[in-house]
Parts: structure tokens; sequence; C-alpha cells
């Protein structure tokens, strides 16, 4: 373990909402949702205004409607995300060529392996604690100045406790955690504040009497290898007392993006299993739309009642983030397996991985609106006939516009053939409203504009 907290996590603030509001002045100190609009979609991020009335990520977004039925509902622009995380990256490579993204909106940073390592390493641990909190700062400062959006940083000795003191910072913060602190930072946080602590080992340690990291440590060794086997049981031990000497690795590829889920009693029905599958089909999708990825191998993980584990695989036509096409392939595999006796675990994973493209971000949307896939309780979409006239436009809320006259704008919203655009951009402040015919000439799709102004041309003006 480090004497100085040289290793710093950063996790940028409700990142898709932040670079809603940043773009659209109109929305600035409002609430924003992003995420799926069709009837089975879910919330991807959600602003801090919208999560004061509960609305949080993974929620049913018929369910964040009610929440907060005055919020921006907005599908997800990830050209825009992706180069702001670039920049953002770009500006952690300055500090170190250790740089392990674990997100487009969050990295782990060894500060120790840039130009400020040999100083570090002179340093005694309050004046290393200094220099770390200096960089930090000036870190979250260069964030704001090149993009207008914050950042929450944690410094530590680790990995582990970097990630810890990050949540803690949050939001728009910066938390230090001091070498020789962790076991009393750790000690009252619940078991499942530990990375690899989910629902099922959770329980498993409830029962026991295990209900905070101090438990955990005080239990010893012994006791939550009986519990949770060797390995497992030796990680959460180390963990819980504050050990943790993971490398940061830059640039890390990932092969596959996969989610599982251990149940406490077996699932023996079908229709339960495939209900299941289907929201870790959605799970993973959020991961690989996290991580900027698509996929072309879908694979099914069924541990059965007796301990037996069989996998299945399918390779679709091309790399996807569907999670229509993802949870559906994966469905369809289930059926290929003998659930007979039970299931202890289902896992959903994706491999294969390419870049994520955005219009595979749009497919399940776009799908829904022209009727291809009718959601429950829908009928059949009309087929039309080559004499019948082409489909009109479709227009997604928040989506980038540019018009002939107006200039650059955003959807506001579609429907019975007119569409809605406020004309604003990241400078300007808060712009006209008009509505326009879906089929208007002069409007048609545009690029995402950076959220500052090129420095040669200043701000400009609204419409």
């Amino acid at each position: 373990m480090r004497s100085v907290p040289s290793i710093i996590h950063l996790d940028m603030d409700a990142f898709f909402a932040a670079v809603e509001q940043a773009s659209k002045p109109s929305l600035r100190g409002k609430p924003v949702i992003v995420g799926g609009l069709g009837g089975r979609g879910v919330v991807s991020t959600a602003s801090y205004e919208a999560r004061k009335f509960g609305v949080h990520s993974a929620m049913p977004m018929a369910q964040a409607r009610r929440l907060c039925p005055n919020a921006a509902f907005l599908t997800g622009r990830f050209e825009a995300y992706r180069a702001n995380s670039e920049i953002v990256m770009a500006l952690l490579r300055e500090r170190s060529p250790l740089v392990e993204p674990l997100s487009l909106d969050e990295a782990f940073v060894d500060l120790e392996a840039g130009p400020y390592g040999p100083a570090l390493a002179q340093a005694t641990p309050a004046e290393g604690a200094q220099l770390v909190l200096a960089l930090a700062e000036d870190l979250r400062a260069d964030i704001v100045e090149r993009t207008g959006l914050t950042a929450s940083v944690g410094a530590a000795a680790s990995k582990l406790m970097a990630k810890i003191a990050s949540e803690r910072a949050k939001p728009d913060g910066l938390v230090l955690i001091e070498p020789g602190s962790e076991q009393a930072v750790l000690a009252p946080m619940p078991v499942r504040a530990l990375p690899g602590i989910g629902p099922a080992t959770e329980q498993a340690l409830r029962r026991a009497g295990l209900t905070t990291v101090a438990d955990l440590a005080e239990a010893g060794f012994e006791e939550l290898v009986a519990l949770l086997g060797k390995a497992h049981g030796a990680g959460v031990f180390q963990m819980a007392l504050g050990w943790d000497e993971r490398p940061v690795v830059p640039d890390r590829d990932a092969k596959s993006v996969s989610v599982e889920d251990t149940f406490e009693v077996d699932l023996a029905d079908r229709d339960r299993i495939l209900r299941e599958i289907d929201h870790l089909a959605a799970r993973c999708v959020r991961r690989l739309r996290a991580a900027g990825r698509s996929g072309r191998t879908v694979v099914l993980k069924v541990r059965r009642f007796d301990f037996s584990t069989l996998t299945r695989s399918e390779t679709l036509r091309g790399p996807t983030d569907d999670p229509e096409v993802i949870g559906a392939t994966a469905r369809r595999l289930a059926l290929q397996v003998d659930v007979t006796g039970g299931v202890r675990l289902l896992g959903v994973g994706v491999a294969q991985l390419a870049d994520f493209t955005q219009e595979d971000l749009f497919a399940q949307l776009e799908r829904e609106e022209r009727g291809a896939v009718p959601d429950e309780g829908e009928g059949e979409a009309e087929e039309v006939g080559p004499s019948e006239a082409p489909a009109a436009r479709r227009w997604w809320p928040g989506q980038d516009v540019t018009h002939r006259e107006f200039g650059p704008g955003w959807v506001q919203g579609s429907g019975v053939g007119r569409v809605t655009v406020r004309f604003e951009t990241p400078y300007s402040g808060p712009g006209r409203v008009r509505t326009f015919s879906v089929d208007d000439e002069e409007l048609e799709p545009s690029g995402a504009l950076p959220l500052r102004p090129p420095a040669e041309e200043g701000p400009a003006g609204g419409p």
C-alpha cells in the first residue's frame, strides 16, 4: 500500500444529463431524464434536479414519468457524449500515461506514473497529499473550462478507496482519504459498499449477522471463507481491511460485457426465467452503452439446481446494442436449455465487441416509432404498399437539428405531423420555439455542437 494518496478516481456528475443541460440553455437548472422513450424504455441518467423526485438510472421510464412529469425526457445523443468523454480522457492523460477508463464518464489515474511522479516520490505523506489535492483541483477546473461540466474526484492510496472517496465527493466535489485511515472510513459502511458484494452475497452475510464492513473485518478470514468460498471470501476479507494493491491498467480493452444474478430460491417457472433474462439483457445493454461499445455475439449462462453450468451463444449478422435484439436472442437461447429442477444463476453477455455506432443507439426507438415492433397491447403495423407515399420523417426529443433560416436547435417533441424545435446553442441564452411540418425540407438532422465555442470565434448570439 502507498504512503501517498496518488491514485485518483474521476466520475463525471450525471454525465449524459449534464451534457444535455450544457447543450440546451433552456434546460439548465431543470430536471432532465435521458433514456429510452419507448414503452419498455429505462432511465440511463437523471439530472440532480430529477433525482430529488426519486428518479434514478435503470428505473423504468414509465415510472420516471409518474415521479417527475414535468422533466425534459430526451433520447441519448452518443455523438455528444463521446466527444466530451474524449476531451476529459485527454485531460487525464496529460496527468499520467496510466489512465484506466471504466466507461465514458469514469476512470482511474495513477499520478505516480505522470510528470509529478518524482515530486510525489520525494514528498512526505503530508506534502504528497497536498500536491495530490492541488493536482485534482486543477484537473476539475480544466474540465469545467474545456467542457462546462463538473466532475467528482476521489484520491487515495488504492483503487478501492479512491472509488469510495469519489462517491463521497458527489456532486462536484473532491475527497481525499489519508493512507492509514482506510479501516476507519470503511468500518461503518454497509457491506454492499464493497465491490463484488451483490444482493445474493449480502443476504448470505446478513443471515450470518454481518451487515457492516466492520462486521466483516471482525469475522475474520476463516469465517468469510466458510461463508463465501475461498476466493470470494479471501477477497472480501482483504477489502474489509482496506487492502487493495490492484494496479491502474491503461486503456484496457474488454473482450466482453456481461451481467449475472444468483437467486436465493431456484427458479423453476420458465416464464419467470424469461422475465429475468429480459432484465439482465437490459442491464447488459446499459453497460455496453456506458462503455461506448456494441457486440456481435450474445451469450447466455445458466447454472442449474445441481450446480452444473451451461452456456449457449449466438452470433448476429452485425454488432448491436439494441436491447430488443439482445433480449430476444437471449430468450431464444434459453429455450435450448433444460431448466427442469430449477435455475440458481442466470447471466447475459455480449462478446466480439465493436465500437459503438450512433445507429445502434436509436435502433429500438426507430422501430417503435415507425411501428415495426408494436408495443404491448397494440396491433400489428400496417404495411405500406409500393404506390403509397413514403412514411414521414421521425424526430426524437433532444435530437440536434438545423433549419436553413433559423439555424441550429434541438427537437422538443413531435406528433400529429408536426415537430417543435427550440433554436438555441450551448453558447446562447434560451432560444425561441417554432413548429414545423415533420416533412419541412428546410429542417434537417445535424451533428452535436461542442459545448465550448472555438476560441477564435468567441460566444455566439442566440437566434
